[in-house]
């Protein structure tokens, strides 16, 4: 209990220190964080939208959707769940701004540099048994990843920040790509997501869920 309880004002700290950032002078907004969420998962996404700052959490508009669907179909873990126990990073936590085609802005070199620092602390406070990168800007800060093909869909053990632990990485759920709705991509999300459930990480906060279900259902039908 002391040493989770060293753990929480640590994460807290750091969150705090997290979102008084101002190292991009190009970013167009200040930093977006789940919260301070003890959690041996670690989800990384790569930067916020636009609504993402406005909403002040992660993955708050369409590609949040579709990526708890995922969650709930196969790991039967409800969004609010997903939210209150899994730590959502990004490889950078600032929205990027638009391109001039309308597009989201692909952070720059310089900045993911600058933003890597604070991944990097939090593997190090948390020591996660598992990472799900999201997207392949996520994906490339831990693997290569010339084609999605060849590694959605299959768990690797990599070593970061003094840590080695699992890699389980999913495509962008962004509606702006069909690559996870049609074949072979479909099929390999769903492969991940399957490799996502049976991790012993995912299936523990399963198993709690389940259990607050159960106390909810019983606390019900008691009143």
């Amino acid at each position: 209990m002391v040493a989770r309880s060293r753990i929480q004002a640590h994460l807290e700290d750091h969150v705090i220190r997290l979102m008084q950032c101002r190292r991009c002078p190009r970013m167009q907004s200040t930093p977006v964080s789940g919260g301070a969420v003890i959690s041996d998962v670690m989800l990384i996404g790569q930067a916020p939208g636009p609504r993402e700052p406005v909403l002040q959490k992660p993955f708050a508009h369409t590609a949040g959707r579709t990526l708890f669907q995922w969650f709930e179909k196969f790991c039967g873990l409800a969004e609010s769940t997903v939210r209150s126990k899994i730590y959502f990073a990004a490889v950078c936590r600032c929205f990027p701004g638009k391109t001039v085609t309308g597009g989201d802005r692909v952070p720059a070199p310089d900045e993911i540099r600058n933003c890597s620092s604070w991944m990097d602390e939090e593997i190090e406070i948390l020591r996660p048994r598992l990472i799900i990168p999201v997207g392949r800007l996520a994906i490339t800060q831990f693997i290569e990843c010339t084609k999605l093909e060849k590694v959605i869909g299959r768990k690797f053990c990599v070593r970061r920040a003094g840590h080695t632990l699992d890699l389980i990485p999913l495509p962008h759920p962004s509606g702006a790509s069909p690559w996870h709705k049609v074949s072979p991509g479909k099929q390999l999300t769903e492969r991940a997501m399957r490799h996502v459930a049976r991790h012993p990480a995912i299936a523990a906060l399963a198993g709690c869920d389940q259990s607050l279900s159960r106390a909810k259902s019983n606390e019900t039908r008691r009143n």
